[in-house]
């Protein structure tokens, strides 16, 4: 259920943010019986069904009702581009004509895949002990990379999403409607089985409406997805942070976009460091109620001359001494608006050594979809007007040496 303060901020809920017991409401209200509320919900999530004629086991008068209360398609697919690795990037425009950007992104195989597909798609499952009993065919694993804002108010200098800074928060329907939407295009084959919350926009700025698509998206009724094959990225929003801890019970897997070591280099890159600088956010880690077996995953992007050297990577194993932390290292993908760009390959793989040296599990993201701006940091507002800050005039990345296609 909602709470007053959820209520008032979000206005009234989409029929598509409605759990099973708000059904349940909803339809005893009408008079209609109890077990319809879990068909339409199941309708919705299970079977992504959003035309109420289509839903032939409600009797037609529900029908009716649910087509007048305007339960339907939260957004359309406007174009798909299709990179060369297998990256879908879904431009999704919503009823008001804004447009976001969602990722499907399919497994990697061959040798090494079971260490890089970590560090592609930063997900959740550290002890995945889950026996399948599916005797069908192995299926190709997709992850989808999701949006909770339009824009972003975070202003990261090393990514696109927040050029022209923030412009509304989705609402949850719009959030799990990216998932119902991905399904749809799901190559013959592949089955979603994972969900990031690392598209566009800072996820706990808009707390409520992720929260609402969290439980959503994990309803046994409907997608049904684990909470370990969920991860919540954020920029570091300290509050926020204990909030998910305490809703969730730590069962929704965390990743920190943490990016430098000391406060100086964070807050030049990240502004939100000056609100929450390192040593509320390392408190707030330590006291992020994670299960056994669980940990945190701290994203770092590296931008050539900014945080790369050496002795960051050094800085930076003080920083989490103690803390239960996997590594993905980011070399910056490169964007449109800015004249940052990643360190050359040696640098990298100097920065993973300091980090694995010190007992740390470490592993480099593999650069997925850069040809359809699909990679990491390269979702973007259409139409936005550049708002590039963070570096000097002149400033200009090393040239990066293309990395091996395979690595851990």
């Amino acid at each position: 259920m909602r709470t007053r303060d959820e209520a008032v901020k979000s206005g009234p809920l989409h029929p598509v943010a409605r759990l099973p017991q708000e059904w349940l409401d909803a339809l005893k209200a009408r008079g209609e019986r109890a077990f319809s509320a879990k068909q339409v919900f199941s309708w919705i999530q299970r079977h992504g069904v959003m035309d109420p004629t289509a839903m032939t086991n409600l009797p037609v008068r529900l029908r009716e009702a649910l087509a007048e209360e305007g339960l339907g398609p939260v957004g359309e697919v406007a174009h798909v581009h299709r990179s060369a690795d297998g990256t879908r990037k879904l431009v999704v425009r919503l009823k008001d004509e804004a447009t976001i950007e969602t990722v499907l992104l399919p497994s990697v195989s061959g040798p090494g895949s079971a260490a890089s597909e970590d560090a592609d798609a930063a997900v959740a499952d550290d002890e995945d002990d889950e026996v399948s009993t599916d005797k069908r065919e192995p299926r190709v694993r997709v992850t989808q990379c999701i949006s909770t804002q339009v824009g972003c108010a975070m202003g990261c200098v090393f990514c696109a999403s927040g050029v022209a800074g923030w412009k509304r928060h989705l609402g949850p329907e719009e959030i799990v409607g990216q998932v119902l939407i991905g399904r749809t295009l799901l190559d013959e084959g592949e089955e979603l089985r994972n969900v990031v919350f690392m598209g566009m926009g800072e996820p706990l700025h808009n707390y409520d409406a992720t929260a609402r698509a969290l439980r959503l998206l994990t309803h046994p009724e409907g997608i049904g997805l684990s909470t370990r094959k969920v991860t919540v990225s954020t920029s570091g929003l300290v509050p926020e942070i204990e909030r998910l801890g305490k809703d969730f019970e730590g069962k929704i897997a965390l990743a920190i976009s943490l990016h430098a070591a000391d406060d100086a280099s964070r807050s030049a890159l990240m502004p939100i460091n000056k609100k929450y600088p390192l040593a509320e956010l390392m408190a707030a880690l330590r006291g992020y109620p994670l299960p056994p077996r669980r940990r945190i995953t701290i994203e770092y992007t590296l931008v050539s001359g900014k945080n790369d050297d050496p002795t960051e990577a050094q800085r930076l194993v003080k920083l989490l001494r103690g803390l239960p932390v996997k590594i993905n290292l980011i070399p910056m993908n490169p964007i449109e608006v800015s004249p940052l760009g990643p360190p050359q390959w040696g640098r990298v793989l100097a920065f993973q050594k300091v980090l694995t040296d010190a007992g740390y599990t470490c592993f480099i993201r593999r650069r997925r979809g850069d040809d359809v701006s699909a990679a990491c940091g390269q979702l973007v507002l259409l139409g936005a007007k550049p708002k590039v800050k963070g570096f000097r005039k002149g400033d200009a990345p090393d040239k990066a040496s293309e990395p091996p296609p395979r690595h851990s």
